[in-house]
């Protein structure tokens, strides 16, 4: 099945004009060097920010979180963890992301089961993701944020 998919993008193409210079001819092309790796990968991170609200939204809060901890001076490896849950997140907020397209370009407009169950697992891994971070961020931020408060309070 996927040998005949390429053949007929293969001959699809063969057909059509050439498209612009500078620009992929085929999406599973292998990019030329290691500058237009990340420039693909900066074209999927800038496509995620710019269309996908939660994306945008987890990327807010994830400054907020990672500003809050240094203005309340965690210990690195405390701020290195928050790093790393809201990289998690963000990561599979892309891979949530890249399976709704592709799950989208195979079954059209049509309505699949299949379909709906790899969307609605994809975004249950990004809520599994953002309540795990939550925790985290909660039991690293919280005490020192209720010892502010608390100074605050009493006027000290």
């Amino acid at each position: 099945m996927p040998e005949k998919l390429l053949q007929s993008l293969h001959s699809a193409s063969a057909r059509s004009p050439k498209r612009q210079t500078g620009r992929r001819e085929h999406s599973f092309q292998i990019a030329q060097n290691l500058w237009v790796s990340f420039q693909y990968a900066g074209a999927g991170l800038k496509y995620a920010f710019v269309t996908q609200r939660n994306f945008r939204i987890h990327a807010v809060i994830g400054s907020i979180a990672v500003s809050a901890g240094v203005l309340l001076r965690l210990l690195p490896v405390e701020l290195a963890l928050i790093g790393l849950t809201i990289g998690l997140v963000l990561t599979l907020e892309l891979l949530n992301t890249a399976i709704e397209a592709v799950v989208d370009l195979v079954v059209d407009t049509q309505y699949h089961e299949l379909a709906k169950i790899a969307k609605d697992c994809a975004a249950g891994a990004v809520l599994v993701s953002t309540l795990a971070s939550l925790g985290v961020a909660s039991c690293l931020l919280l005490p020192p944020l209720w010892k502010v408060a608390s100074l605050a309070l009493l006027g000290h």
